[in-house]
């Protein structure tokens, strides 16, 4: 299982492998290196973990904006996100900073440029639609911002990977 885990603003990525049959605890791989990993859920929000044969304490604090972990008195923010997850995608875009470019998911025609160069938009909104195998796909702003370019006309064929409209 693969994971993009956000402690205090530093970003890295984790991947969770089962050791042996599943009762010997994980395999943990952050940002490439390799750790042994023992949990044990010692009550709702309250985690121990055994890690390289150190003991740990971690306490989850959940608000409605964002979660904490306590570990050895200190809090840190923390955020996961599964990249599987569709949730995890949409909570994502909202907050998106810089320049994004909207993709062509796959070989189609442009139907409908639903925006202009220096129009505003918000997160979520609907901004060209392609089609492609007969279905017509509504493709979204990944964030609130300015399109600042309308790479493509209603009729036109686009490949998979192609820039249709750069949001700043």
């Amino acid at each position: 299982m693969n994971y993009d885990v956000i402690i205090d603003n530093r970003q890295c990525r984790l991947e969770l492998v089962r050791k042996g049959n599943g009762k010997n605890g994980w395999l943990c791989k952050l940002d490439g290196r390799e750790v042994g990993v023992d949990p044990v859920l010692i009550r709702h929000d309250v985690l121990s973990l055994l890690i390289e044969g150190v003991s740990y304490e971690v306490k989850r604090e959940t608000t409605a904006a964002e979660t904490h972990l306590w570990v050895a008195g200190a809090r840190y923010r923390a955020e996961v996100r599964d990249p599987r997850s569709l949730h995890s995608r949409r909570a994502s875009t909202g907050t998106a900073e810089g320049t994004k470019k909207i993709l062509a998911p796959m070989p189609g025609k442009v139907v409908r440029v639903m925006v202009k160069e220096k129009m505003e938009v918000q997160a979520g909104q609907g901004v060209v639609v392609v089609e492609a195998m007969k279905m017509q796909n509504e493709l979204k702003s990944p964030k609130q911002g300015i399109v600042q370019k309308v790479a493509v006309a209603e009729g036109a064929s686009v490949n998979a990977g192609d820039v249709l409209l750069i949001i700043n």
